[in-house]
């Protein structure tokens, strides 16, 4: 009989105490690991188990039970650092604070962010204070990330649809994930790779000569990660037909197939609607626009980019063909699903707080420019 892992205890919170820690999380200034305590403490007041939490939040189990029992003795105060033995500080809070507020309200002149150089200059302190700061708040000036809403009317039917496919296919039908990589360019090297030594990176030239492009239709199966694809030199509703029909011919006929696209238009040209209608065990399901992330080939992408195409020499397109085609035989060989865990709710929820983010970036900035001199 297999041993049950002991019952989490949780806390009781009073409304005060909720109230503060929940507080707390909203402060721009707080440190990522005083957050961290005090998500412990409230996933844990939530019924929560360590091994839950340890799911959700860098920690460990033992980390989990320390800061509950350090809030049990100590309240909200017990959650922050005890002082240290040695040398006292010599940037005092209100100067760490400084730093924080400039980093994230102000820009430096004739930049776009801050380097640590010129924040140490603008605040007074060292570059290395500067750069501990940042490690301790999670700031990093220097880097950026791209986003794009959709704003697709259907959005939220189309990410339930989608997600309960993912999460729970039909019986005796297949999910098949299926887009385009197209115009993968034949990128052929001027000079020949110095290849890796000890102790020196691989080396290769920038220069390229272009040796034509080709397109891979592709269809990842959610469930099992096998991937079903061709390459065609034209992307057009016509190579689009000619992959539905490879997919048709690939796939065990008792099987429905649910077929997760974007909303090219190829993907619903008037040959596309009349192939369906000659098969119908093909159901398509589309996701919302510009959302890629809701479609798991684009990640069987990614790989493929970064494995076989980014840093490959091919002389012609039939090279290059080879190639892909070689990135997924070997996939095929040990295939392995993507992992999908989100919950349509979950999503909508957190795309629902990014927006209240949004919306409160938007009114900090428009107070900071109403603020600033002419």
């Amino acid at each position: 009989m297999a041993r049950r892992g002991r019952k989490s205890s949780g806390l009781e919170l009073s409304s005060e105490e909720r109230a503060a820690l929940e507080g707390m999380l909203k402060k721009a200034t707080l440190p990522q690991a005083i957050a961290t305590r005090a998500r412990i403490v409230l996933m844990s007041a939530e019924g929560l188990s360590p091994a839950d939490i340890v799911e959700r939040l860098p920690c460990s189990k033992p980390n989990v039970g320390k800061w509950k029992r350090r809030f049990r003795d100590g309240g909200v105060e017990g959650l922050y650092d005890l002082p240290r033995p040695g040398a006292p500080r010599k940037v005092v809070d209100a100067k760490v604070e400084e730093v924080v507020k400039l980093t994230l309200e102000t820009s430096p002149k004739g930049a776009t962010h801050w380097s640590t150089r010129a924040m140490a200059k603008r605040a007074g302190v060292s570059q290395a204070s500067v750069s501990r700061i940042w490690r301790v708040f999670g700031l990093k000036p220097h880097r950026a990330e791209t986003f794009q809403l959709s704003t697709d009317p259907y959005f939220v039917e189309k990410v339930r649809d989608v997600v309960g496919l993912y999460l729970d296919p039909p019986s005796s039908a297949m999910v098949l994930s299926v887009d385009e990589k197209s115009q993968i360019q034949a990128l052929n090297r001027t000079q020949p790779m110095l290849p890796m030594r000890p102790g020196q990176l691989e080396r290769r030239t920038p220069e390229y000569a272009r040796n034509g492009t080709t397109s891979l239709f592709a269809a990842l199966d959610v469930a099992t990660g096998r991937v079903v694809g061709r390459c065609y030199r034209r992307h057009r509703t016509e190579e689009f037909v000619k992959f539905l029909r490879l997919i048709d011919r690939s796939v065990d006929r008792k099987l429905d197939l649910h077929l997760v696209l974007d909303n090219y238009a190829t993907h619903k040209a008037p040959p596309v609607k009349a192939f369906l209608s000659r098969h119908p065990r093909f159901h398509l399901h589309f996701t919302p626009t510009h959302a890629s992330w809701l479609n798991q080939v684009e990640g069987l992408f990614a790989i493929l980019t970064n494995r076989q195409i980014k840093r490959g020499s091919h002389y012609s397109v039939p090279e290059l063909e080879s190639a892909i085609q070689e990135f997924i035989d070997a996939h095929n060989e040990d295939p392995k699903p993507f992992r999908w865990v989100k919950t349509a709710d979950e999503i909508l929820d957190s795309l629902a707080r990014y927006c209240g983010d949004l919306i409160e970036g938007e009114r900090a900035n428009a107070i900071r420019t109403s603020d600033s001199p002419d």
